[in-house]
């Protein structure tokens, strides 16, 4: 199961669910036939009902013991065969829905971050759904009024995430949407269209203004089933389904027809160098994903950059949601040079149940994930090994990505930030499969070497700049590179763009998958 991500009119699709799921009174056909004479009377045998392990109270959790040693891979519908990204069996064995609850409640007690603030106001036998019963697992309390201070508790099906993470590849259309909200009327535009993709293939563009979705008038509907039916065609069930769409560009109506399938993402696109006054070379890549596949392209751009001679960078991660924390302090180390190798990059802080991992370093070598076109363990790392470094961002630069900004600063590299403030997550996962289904619950704080982690509402931009979607990334005058290139030049940020430019720029949130915004550490099991 996964997350939903229905962000039109919750409330509406709620209340839709609600109606399909009721039921009418009673009904039937004629009665049955009649006796004259009433049959003697009967006996009933005497019956023992079944027992539901699940009816049971629940546990103390105190004297659940180990979640993995005990509970792990015990499921009511246990998988059969094999998986295809071990090669070996599923773990899976006959279970049953009060141990896939149990293993949740053990894992959440022995690992999340907030163990002592997840509500007791529940019980196990409300609930039939092991995702539903996760999502109780959480802290309520609020970081600011209406800021939950757990905004990142979300599952996703297992063979996804690993087709994800692994690869790179998610079912959809390759467009990702900025969005104003989910209510009437919306205003939401293409931010980034991946290469070879459905979308890129039928000719939508960034800035791209979304305006009709199968027929219906995705600005302004309300009603259930217009709703619904935008859903369908946003959110595609399935790979192979087909929606139609219309968007607006430059006032002109463009209707596209667009055909789910299995995207392959590019983490790193648009190498490129710019020459800027006083004689200096500025690099620049787009990096979306802290992915396993990310390792060789990083590595690749990297190395065209030092054959270019650059003595500067702009690392554009405004959409950066984040990944796997390694990844993270590869990319550190190839900003940072050798003056990093060996310090600290990120120190994880538990519940104090857990005993702390060593620190994540500035290591000099490639872990080597698992990936396409594997980098071999033990690589070394190709570095500019800069004093400073700039780096483009919105609201969507989250995790692992706001990790990078705070553990360069921590080893004394400036970081300048040249956009919208971050989103605000210096939390991370270890992902915990069971039973088909890969929990994410937060289970550590991050802070660099110098001990600094509290950025909960963001990193602050040193030159704020919206989002310009009137350009593509990587073209030299849009507004956050051209921002960027102007502060290297003088030190200074310069005049804000253009009113039309800004009007297409006005803070919007990425349609995303909660899976897109991650601090992944892989502790073994």
């Amino acid at each position: 199961m996964t997350t939903s991500l229905r962000l039109i009119c919750a409330a509406v699709v709620a209340a839709s669910a609600l109606a399909a799921c009721g039921g009418g009174g009673g009904g039937g056909g004629g009665s049955g036939p009649v006796a004259t004479t009433p049959p003697p009377a009967t006996t009933p045998p005497t019956t023992t009902p079944p027992t539901d392990p699940n009816a049971a109270p629940d546990p103390d959790v105190n004297t659940l013991g180990d979640a993995f040693a005990t509970y792990w891979n015990r499921c009511e519908t246990p998988r059969t065969g094999i998986d295809p990204y071990t090669g070996k069996a599923y773990p899976d064995k006959q279970g049953t829905l009060r141990d896939e609850l149990t293993f949740l409640r053990a894992w959440s007690n022995q690992y999340y971050l907030w163990y002592n603030e997840i509500p007791t106001d529940f019980k196990m036998a409300d609930f039939t759904d092991p995702v539903a019963y996760f999502e109780k697992l959480k802290t309520n309390q609020e970081i600011a009024p209406g800021v939950p201070k757990d905004r990142f508790h979300f599952t996703y099906d297992t063979a996804e995430w690993d087709k994800l993470s692994t690869e790179g590849i998610e079912m959809g259309y390759g467009v990702t949407w900025s969005s104003s909200g989910p209510t009437a009327p919306r205003t939401w535009y293409a931010t980034t269209v991946e290469p070879g993709s459905p979308a890129a293939l039928q000719g939508l563009r960034r800035g791209d203004r979304l305006t009709m979705v199968d027929g219906v008038d995705f600005v302004n509907a309300t009603d259930e089933a217009s709703v619904a039916k935008i859903n369908a065609g946003l959110f595609p069930a399935a790979a192979g389904e087909q929606h139609s769409f219309t968007v607006t560009r430059a006032g002109i109506a463009v209707p596209v027809t667009l055909t789910a399938q299995d995207v392959k993402a590019t983490p790193v696109k648009n190498v490129k160098t710019f020459d800027i006054a006083g004689g200096r070379r500025v690099g620049y890549l787009t990096f979306d994903n802290h992915t396993a596949v990310a390792e060789r392209q990083l590595i690749d751009a990297f190395s065209t950059l030092k054959s270019q001679n650059v003595n500067d960078l702009v690392i554009d991660m405004r959409y950066n949601g984040g990944g796997l924390l390694y990844m993270a302090a590869e990319l550190a180390y190839m900003v940072a040079g050798p003056n990093s190798k060996g310090k600290v990059f990120e120190r994880l802080q538990y519940n104090g149940k857990v005993q702390p991992p060593a620190p994540v370093l500035f290591e000099s070598t490639a872990y080597g994930f698992d990936a396409p076109n594997k980098v071999p363990s033990g690589t070394a790392l190709p570095t500019l090994s800069l004093p400073r470094v700039t780096i483009l961002t919105t609201e969507g630069t989250c995790s692992a990505s706001e990790a990078v900004i705070n553990a360069l600063r921590g080893v004394d590299v400036q970081v300048d930030i040249v956009g919208s403030q971050t989103c605000g997550k210096p939390y991370g996962f270890t992902p915990v499969p069971n039973c088909g289904t890969t929990y994410f619950s937060i289970e550590f704080a991050g802070v660099n070497a110098k001990g600094v982690g509290d950025y909960a509402q963001g990193f602050a931009p040193t030159c704020p700049v919206a989002d310009d979607l009137t350009r593509e990334l990587g073209d030299r005058n849009e507004a956050l590179l051209a921002t960027a290139l102007k502060h290297r030049e003088t030190g200074a940020c310069p005049t804000q763009p253009s009113s039309m430019a800004m009007s297409l720029a006005q803070p919007k949130v990425l349609v995303r998958k909660h899976v897109s915004e991650l601090k992944i550490y892989g502790r073994p099991r």
